[in-house]
């Protein structure tokens, strides 16, 4: 998916982060705090290690299950970071927990935090901007008690996380990632705001209650459960690994991937809100839950049949572009471009003439309104290529052609194609895995051609800005 070799080495500067600040506050000479923070410096450095190893060399996901229990435990049994207290939620009576079921609980919230991490890393980032998240608002926290301690060590962690994603997002002067996270990161993340949130709603004197944790974790809770619990829906195993986490939905629906990212972080952050406004104007906690239990089962709701949602996705986003001026309704929700019918015809010729007799294409045109000043009707086209069952073609033959059209359009007309993805079932939200995840559909989708389809766009070479937004005529 990636035109250049991108390194997964995103967790380094978090832990050289979190080691400093360990060690700065190691210094300032409070010897209370030797042993808590000695095991947070060792448990970070066996998730980054565990991490980077499952980078080089993908660990069964039975292995990594038992390191997380190992740091859980050193967590609870050694650094003394355990859940015994789990709020006022039995009509404003405490429930607490104790011996083995707090051990119990407290290893199950730590390795649902490491991996919840893991699970929403699935585009550029996502992941980082919600642990940033995440950290500003439990950093809110340790600022209002006072938390000194906390404090450096929220900042220091913030200050790796930023780091990172200044190397990671794309922005105008910087169109691809230079550095992923990784497991290594997404894991040492996860184990650090886990820690965080249990640490600071224990204890005498809690800095919030355990129920504002969910909220200021919200959007990786929401995910990482919503997805097991439709996995088991379908008869599928919550463990197996599949695009139907809410960022690929939200793709599937058409959305960029700086758009998903800004739009769940902006979500993550006003729940995280609504969590802290619960806290400080000291409502119910039992309410509290309430409320967050029901944003739970209505997104549940909603995703429960992820093809119904990422139509009204799609329809609303293109309602909105359209309404800003970013593209036209004529443009189908497909590709909004800005092509002459001259050189529609043009491109139609050179496609086919560049193609050899084994590849079939299928073009459509969409005429919509001009954006630009002239009256002149213009066009948006997609382009799919696919080879005859019957005519026995290797795949480095098929991807000969691809790369000789490209590069005759790009030479002779100035335009390029831009690759959609594979036809197969994983990009089909009617099909999932060896069966259909919603019932029977009634009829075939009328664009799988076939195991070797390609999809294309095709798009100018030289881009124009428009409304702050490249007129790039990216698919919808």
């Amino acid at each position: 998916m990636h035109d250049v070799q991108t390194p997964f080495v995103g967790g380094s500067g978090v832990l050289v982060a979190l080691c400093l600040a360990i060690t700065v506050i190691v210094i300032s000479g409070h010897s209370e705090m030797y042993q808590k923070y000695f095991v947070l410096a060792l448990c970070s450095i066996v998730m980054f290690f565990t991490g980077f190893i499952d980078d080089a060399i993908k660990l069964p996901y039975k292995v990594r299950f038992i390191v997380q229990a190992i740091v859980a435990l050193i967590m609870i049994l050694v650094g003394g970071v355990v859940l015994n207290d789990l709020g006022r939620l039995l009509w404003d009576q405490p429930l607490l927990l104790n011996g083995l079921f707090a051990i119990i609980f407290t290893s199950f919230a730590i390795i649902g935090s490491i991996n919840a991490i893991n699970m929403i890393d699935g585009i550029g980032g996502l992941s980082g901007s919600i642990s940033l998240s995440s950290l500003f608002l439990i950093g809110i926290v340790a600022f209002i008690v006072g938390n000194q301690h906390s404090l450096i060590l929220i900042t220091a962690v913030s200050g790796g996380v930023a780091g990172f994603l200044y190397y990671n997002l794309r922005y105008a002067s910087k169109h691809f990632a230079r550095v992923f996270l990784g497991d290594n990161g997404s894991m040492l993340l996860g184990f650090i705001i886990g820690w965080m949130l249990i640490d600071h709603s224990q204890g005498m004197n809690p800095a919030m209650t355990p129920v504002t944790a969910l909220w200021l974790f919200s959007i990786p809770i929401m995910d990482t459960i919503g997805v097991m619990l439709r996995r088991i829906y379908l008869g599928k195993s919550p463990l197996i690994p599949d695009h139907l986490h809410l960022h690929h939905l939200l793709l599937k629906a058409g959305f960029f991937v700086s758009e998903i990212t800004c739009l769940l972080t902006s979500l993550h952050i006003l729940l995280g809100a609504i969590g802290l406004a619960g806290l400080y104007l000291g409502l119910p906690e039992f309410i509290m839950l309430l409320g967050f239990l029901l944003i739970f089962i209505g997104y549940l709701w909603l995703t429960l049949q992820p093809g119904h949602f990422v139509s009204i996705l799609r329809y609303h986003r293109i309602l909105l572009r359209t309404r800003l001026n970013f593209a036209s309704v004529a443009s189908c929700g497909v590709l909004f471009g800005d092509y002459s019918a001259k050189e529609t015809e043009l491109i139609a010729k050179e496609v086919s003439d560049g193609l050899g007799s084994n590849i079939n294409f299928s073009m459509r045109i969409f005429k919509q309104p001009s954006v630009s000043d002239s009256p002149e009707a213009c066009y948006a086209i997609t382009l799919n290529l696919w080879v005859a069952k019957d005519i026995c073609v290797s795949k480095e033959e098929f991807n000969q052609y691809i790369i000789s059209l490209q590069q005759q359009l790009r030479e002779q007309r100035g335009v390029q194609l831009r690759q959609f993805g594979a036809r197969n079932g994983d990009l089909d939200l009617k099909t999932y895995s060896s069966g259909y995840a919603f019932g029977q559909p009634k009829t075939v989708c009328r664009r799988a051609f076939g195991p070797q389809a390609l999809v294309f766009e095709v798009t100018r070479s030289i881009y124009t800005t428009s409304f702050g937004v490249k007129n790039s005529h990216k698919s919808h």
